[in-house]
């Protein structure tokens, strides 16, 4: 059925109101401070996120970009913005210890196992996607590979070629930092200065062709025992890891786009490196605001596959894994990491993630019980501010900790209600239910979990059999066997509770 003109104005009058109430404001790491976020073409946004390298499975830390940039994605639609994000696939030239010497580190995983290259990027490429899903992380709306956009690399560095900052030695091609910082400034992202990079930079071994140490590779010369090669006219190689991100964020969003995403640890030299590309090929920064989330650490170090202290997502839902003392499932892992606002660190404890699966429980429950409420006449409480407060909190650089502490806020009140302690009225009622379902489920991303192999669709049906056994109990008026069964319950760590509607349990937190 064709919607009428009065249905499409009021759509429309809604979308206008939302870009007119939320003023965004997101910290720029380029600037250094919090800027309104003004689209360069809205309501279009094109925001491009740094992926994983696909050579083994994802850990925690690789979990806390892709939940912190789903957030802005899931927000940003609420917000009524058509985004078009992109999230990449490093399955080339990703080199060890970030460097531009040493081994491939698919190259190397495929040599260990004994497989073709692209084997291992499949494999671990379905891992990830798989772990994602777990996570209730989004897909982006694109997601290319690296190896898939050699011809768009290969053009670009043509570009850097004709601009005069870049250079060929022994076959491979190098972006010439000291040339582009007399013109632009390279360190702006991260505040380093050429000349302390110069001063602290030693020649490193294999790497004696550039001109200076810091210059980065665009193109490298493949070694002979090197699997990953393409034809090129200066070599059979293959391409720089900084050039790939340049490359395909132009592919897809233009040479100017509105966000460039990633962790702390690629500020530089990944980030610096693209921005100095873009602007030696294109000339112009390629994103208006750049976003970092901050690192996880465990005992207060980076958690990471360099360091061999990580934990892999796997082992924290199966608790296969000596550090763990049980283990955790998805949402718990999600809520875990929202309960830090995205630029603060987050130290991994196991006390760290019973509080967070106690306190989703919590909410989830809270949110449960209050499907279940019936509307009074009148409110006792006041609700409204929750969801103000909720939208302040995520226009204020999407800080989530705030806004699921006002929906604890909501769950005190949900349980005094139902506690008939207080009262909503009908409107008041729906009113927290949309708040609840919005920012819960919708831009959190929070959902309730399937019980796993079964386990707690047994504890729960076993609780309901002892509590109708309870209830067979006082209805016979044998109140001192149903005080025999609540007080044992008790003890071993089980609240009953008495309602109008009957009784209810919980584990006591």
């Amino acid at each position: 059925m064709t919607m009428n003109i009065a249905g499409i104005l009021i759509i429309l009058h809604r979308k206008i109101l939302i870009f007119m109430d939320h003023k965004l404001n997101i910290y720029n790491t380029l600037s250094r401070r919090k800027e309104l976020f003004e689209p360069l073409n809205a309501p279009h946004v094109g925001m491009y996120v740094c992926g994983p390298t696909v050579y083994g499975d994802a850990h925690l830390g690789h979990a806390r970009p892709a939940i912190t940039f789903d957030l802005v994605f899931r927000y940003l639609r609420h917000l009524g913005y058509k985004v078009r994000y992109v999230r990449n696939i490093t399955d080339v030239g990703h080199l060890e210890n970030d460097a531009d010497a040493g081994e491939d580190k698919i190259a190397k995983k495929a040599r260990l196992e004994q497989l073709e290259p692209m084997e291992v990027v499949q494999y671990f490429t379905e891992r990830y996607h798989h772990n994602m899903e777990q996570l209730n992380v989004l897909s982006p709306s694109i997601e290319p590979r690296a190896s898939g956009h050699i011809i768009e690399q290969l053009a670009m560095i043509e570009d850097i070629f004709d601009s005069g900052m870049a250079y060929e030695s022994e076959g491979s091609v190098y972006f010439d930092v000291e040339k582009y910082d007399k013109q632009y400034h390279y360190g702006k992202l991260s505040g380093r200065v050429l000349d302390d990079l110069m001063a602290n930079t030693r020649e490193l071994e294999g790497q004696e062709e550039k001109r200076n140490p810091f210059d980065f590779a665009l193109w490298k010369k493949a070694q002979p025992e090197h699997i990953m090669r393409w034809p090129s006219r200066w070599s059979q190689g293959f391409p720089g890891w900084h050039l790939e991100c340049s490359a395909m964020s132009a592919r897809y969003l233009g040479e100017r786009f509105d966000i460039h995403g990633g962790g702390m640890d690629l500020m530089f030299p990944h980030h610096e490196s693209e921005i100095a590309q873009s602007v030696a090929a294109n000339d112009i920064d390629p994103a208006k605001y750049w976003m970092h989330n901050n690192m996880i650490t465990i005992n207060g170090q980076k958690m990471g596959k360099s360091l061999g202290n990580f934990i892999t997502l796997n082992e924290f839902i199966s608790g296969d894994h000596k550090a763990l003392t049980k283990a955790y499932s998805p949402m718990t892992i999600r809520f875990f990491i929202l309960q830090a606002q995205y630029r603060s660190t987050l130290d991994f404890s196991n006390e760290a993630l019973l509080a967070a699966e106690k306190g989703l429980d919590r909410l989830m429950k809270a949110w449960a019980t209050l499907e279940k409420l019936t509307a009074s006449d009148k409110s006792t409480v006041e609700t409204t501010s929750i969801r103000t407060s909720c939208y302040e909190a995520m226009n204020d650089d999407f800080n989530s900790p705030i806004v699921i502490a006002n929906l604890f806020e909501g769950a005190r009140i949900i349980n005094s209600v139902n506690d008939k302690k207080e009262s909503l009225s009908n409107e008041d009622l729906q009113a927290l239910k949309e708040t609840f379902s919005t920012f819960i489920g919708d831009i959190l991303g929070l959902k309730q979990e399937e019980a796993s192999s079964g386990s707690d669709a047994t504890v729960e049906g076993l609780m309901q059999l002892i509590l109708d056994l309870r209830k067979d109990a006082k209805s016979a008026r044998d109140f001192a066997t149903a005080d025999k069964i609540r007080d044992d319950l008790t003890k071993i760590g089980i609240s009953v509770k008495d309602t109008k509607e009957g009784a209810d349990w919980s584990l006591n937190q």
